[in-house]
């Protein structure tokens, strides 16, 4: 039987995409990628699924949107190196934690790390371009100023907006914390799609060394300040060490 033809469109700089890169390569799965330029990406992502998210994966020329989703399809066509645990009650707590990280982690520090950042357009250029080639990269150079603005209003980047993430961040770092077995683990004594979703989500915080694109040094004050200050919860250190026991170090 041959292996399946897989095609990631992400952000290489997105903790959602790196949620799939994540969970593609530790089934092993050969995958190309292709990088797209935040704002340039609408019109494909658009066609292919009718919304405007990434990562969108290519199964066979099946177009499969939301991480989530992504990895279900993964699990359930790739059930080796499992992301799912094998005891039906530790399996569902796994999925609903999961769940939980996605909606109370994700959108919450990529809101509290915009608006810290989204005003220093140097740096926010140098987080967004690996993997994109030249001609992408001064694509995005130009179109900039325009796509902050939009992103500013669609992700509602404002400071009473940062405020409140900022509180349900703090809250799901607590529940992180509480919520480890003793095996280490978010469900049952092994690493599963809760603990993978749980780091990958926390890593523009966190900055694990086994991150395949390190996000860029030199950051605004108010970013480096918000980062130190988390950096030091418990959750964040489980995070890191979650990264360097199931993350693959990038290579030289």
């Amino acid at each position: 039987m041959s292996s399946p033809r897989l095609v990631l469109y992400h952000f290489a700089f997105s903790h959602y995409n790196e949620k799939v890169r994540w969970a593609l390569d530790h089934k092993g799965l050969a995958h190309q990628r292709v990088a797209l330029v935040p704002g340039a990406h609408v019109p494909l992502i658009k066609r292919l699924t009718g919304k405007t998210q990434v990562p969108v994966l290519l199964y066979n020329g099946e177009v499969i949107a939301d991480s989530a989703r992504i990895i279900d399809t993964l699990e359930t066509r790739h059930p080796g190196a499992s992301l799912y645990p094998a005891d039906p009650a530790e399996r569902a707590r796994a999925l609903d934690l999961a769940a939980v990280w996605d909606r109370e982690i994700g959108p919450h520090v990529r809101r509290v790390a915009y608006f810290a950042i989204l005003d220093d357009s140097a740096f926010v250029i140098r987080l967004m371009s690996p993997e994109l080639s030249r001609l992408q990269l001064t694509g995005l150079r130009v179109a900039f100023p325009a796509l902050r603005a939009i992103m500013r209003r669609s992700m509602q980047i404002h400071a009473e907006g940062a405020a409140r993430s900022q509180e349900r961040l703090n809250a799901a770092l607590d529940r992180i914390a509480a919520e480890v077995r003793p095996s280490g683990y978010l469900a049952g004594d092994a690493f599963s799609v809760a603990d993978l979703t749980a780091a990958a989500l926390l890593s523009p915080i966190t900055h694990p060394p086994e991150l395949e694109h390190p996000y860029p040094a030199g950051g605004p004050l108010l970013w480096e300040g918000l980062k130190a200050s988390l950096q030091s919860h418990p959750a964040c250190a489980w995070a890191r060490e979650v990264y360097r026991k199931h993350r693959t170090p990038p290579g030289p």
